[in-house]
């Protein structure tokens, strides 16, 4: 096994954090006038683990305050893209659901990703994407468990 080395895990990271920044400027050059990355990021979380979540609950998931998470579900509900609702477990709060133009512009989006993704396709290696995702997907399951438990 590797000794620790906490200068890997910078350098580790701070790949990431560069290629979260160059996938964070296709993505938006891809969104509908007036949304940004933070807009999709919800309809897609929405999307993979079921709507009907609190603010608080998107809050925590994205490790953002409350505040900013209100402000981007307020955004979305000016573009028709969700919707908040009474929540019927507590009269204070509300919960957030996606409207079929969400769920529309999360699949538009990813379809106009697509020429993107097939120009990086011919030019990179899929066989070592292949191979990393697992590995990625491992990692982040770790630190949700680690930052959750």
């Amino acid at each position: 096994m590797p000794e620790h080395n906490p200068s890997l895990f910078f350098e580790v990271f701070n790949e990431i954090g560069i290629l979260e920044q160059l996938s964070r400027a296709v993505l938006e050059a891809r969104l509908p006038h007036g949304l940004i990355a933070p807009h999709f990021t919800v309809l897609n979380h929405l999307t993979r683990v079921g709507d009907g979540r609190t603010p608080i609950e998107m809050a925590r998931a994205f490790q953002v305050p409350k505040t900013s998470m209100t402000h981007t579900i307020k955004g979305l509900e000016a573009h028709g893209l969700v919707e908040t609702r009474a929540n019927p477990q507590d009269g204070r709060s509300k919960r957030v659901w996606l409207t079929d133009a969400g769920r529309a512009v999360r699949a538009d989006v990813i379809q106009a990703l697509g020429a993107d993704f097939q120009e990086l396709a011919a030019s990179f290696d899929m066989r070592k994407l292949d191979a990393i995702k697992p590995i990625l997907t491992e990692l982040r399951v770790h630190m949700d468990q680690a930052r959750d438990g």
